[in-house]
C-alpha cells in the first residue's frame, strides 16, 4: 500500500504509478517499478496525475524543487500503452494469444480465456458478439485498433484473446493503469526508444 501524493488516497501499488526524481531534478515515470530512488506513487488515472503537476504535489513529496515534464501525463499513458503491447505481443509469441473475430470466439468458448480485448474503436456489433460468450474472461477495450495490431504484426485487430496463463495477469494489471489515461481509446504515439528512465 502506497499513499498517492495527489489525492492522499492509499490504495494498492497496482492501482499506483511510480516516480522517481532523476539526478537533474526531473520527474520521471517509472512504470515497471524498478528505477533507483525513492518513489513518489500518483493514482493510475490522468486526473490524478495532472492534479499532481497542478498543485506542485511532486515537489512538496520530493522537498525540493523539481522539473515537470509538459507531457508528462501523454508519456505515462504511451508508456503504458507500450507495456500492455508488448505483454500481448509475448502472449502471442508464447501462444497465449489469438486474434481474429472466429479465432477469438473459439478461444471464448473453449474455456481457457482469460481475457477478451476488443479495441476500442471497434464496432459494437461484433463487440457484442464476442462479449456475451465470453463466459468468465475478463472485457479489456483500452486499446485501439492500431495498437492491437502492433501487437500481433498487422495494421490493425480488433478482437483479441489472451489465455490463461503468466502474461494474463501482467496484462491484466496494465491494463487497468492504462483505462485510467484514456476514453476514447484513440491511440498515443509510442516512443519506440521507450522514453523511460531519461
Amino acid at each position: 500500500m502506497r499513499k498517492c501524493i495527489a489525492t492522499g488516497e492509499v490504495r494498492p501499488k497496482d492501482e499506483l504509478i511510480r516516480f522517481v526524481i532523476a539526478p537533474d531534478g526531473t520527474v520521471t515515470p517509472d512504470i515497471a517499478g524498478k528505477l533507483p530512488g525513492r518513489g513518489l506513487w500518483v493514482a493510475a488515472g490522468r486526473d490524478a496525475l495532472d492534479q499532481a503537476c497542478k498543485r506542485k504535489a511532486f515537489s512538496r513529496a520530493a522537498r525540493r524543487q523539481v522539473d515537470i515534464p509538459r507531457d508528462l501525463t501523454d508519456r505515462v499513458e504511451s508508456l503504458l500503452a507500450r507495456r500492455c503491447i508488448d505483454l500481448l505481443s509475448l502472449a502471442r509469441r508464447a501462444g497465449e494469444a489469438v486474434t481474429g473475430f472466429e479465432k477469438a470466439g473459439a478461444a471464448l468458448k473453449s474455456g481457457k480465456a482469460a481475457i477478451y480485448v476488443s479495441a476500442k474503436d471497434a464496432g459494437l456489433d461484433g463487440v457484442g458478439k464476442l462479449d456475451r460468450q465470453r463466459g468468465g474472461a475478463v472485457h479489456v477495450d483500452c486499446l485501439a485498433r492500431e495498437e492491437l495490431g502492433r501487437a500481433f504484426g498487422r495494421d490493425d485487430a480488433v478482437h483479441c484473446v489472451l489465455m490463461r496463463g503468466g502474461l494474463s495477469g501482467a496484462f491484466l494489471h496494465e491494463a487497468k493503469r492504462l483505462s485510467g489515461f484514456r476514453t476514447a481509446g484513440t491511440p498515443v504515439e509510442i516512443d519506440p526508444t521507450g522514453g523511460e528512465g531519461k
